[in-house]
């Protein structure tokens, strides 16, 4: 039951940013039939790997379930993802190729704390939106207003960075119920 609430929470935010990505980030005009890349660097060897792994069974299982209820914006999902083998220096060569030369449309991250922070100033250099999946405390260093972490880990508003809202000029939301989006 919480492998299927934890999928059900990474189908919920990774769904939200690449729409977010899309709509409002100046994502290039594209062909329906074109697939919304997904990239990221994953723990598939060394220390890191046993969890790495079920961290991208899930994925693929979301890959797979989205795909099946045809894509997300209409368009087909494909996960592009290369082995860290659990060493963070890795990490920004991964996040470079995935932006530079697979010319993924979003970057999320990997298993590990450590990971993410390895891919952060990649992520802040390409000014790109980044979803983190699996670790806590990144942005306190970074205050990268693209960053994006797990809801489960704290209230609907604090979610986010306090300025993704006051970047459009609107007033921030209300807080939603802390039960939205957590099952």
């Amino acid at each position: 039951m919480f492998a299927h609430r934890r999928l059900f929470g990474l189908t919920s935010l990774v769904s939200m940013a690449v729409a977010a990505s899309v709509l409002f980030f100046n994502a290039p005009a594209v062909n329906a039939a074109d697939p919304i890349k997904i990239g990221f660097g994953m723990a598939l060897t060394g220390p890191l790997a046993a969890n790495g792994k079920m961290s991208l069974v899930a994925m693929q299982v979301w890959e797979d379930d989205i795909n099946a209820q045809g894509g997300l914006l209409g368009r087909p999902v494909k996960l592009i993802y290369y082995d860290d083998q659990s060493n963070p220096s890795q990490i920004p060569a991964i996040y470079s190729k995935l932006l530079d030369v697979d010319k993924v449309d979003l970057i999320v991250s990997g298993y590990a704390s450590t990971q993410i922070a390895a891919a952060m100033p990649v992520a802040i250099q390409h000014k790109k939106l980044f979803v983190s999946l699996f670790g806590t405390g990144i942005n306190e260093k970074f205050h990268y207003p693209k960053y994006f972490y797990d809801p489960q880990r704290a209230n609907a508003k604090a979610r986010f960075h306090p300025r993704v809202f006051q970047s459009r000029g609107g007033a921030e939301p209300e807080a939603a119920d802390d039960r939205a989006g957590l099952c």
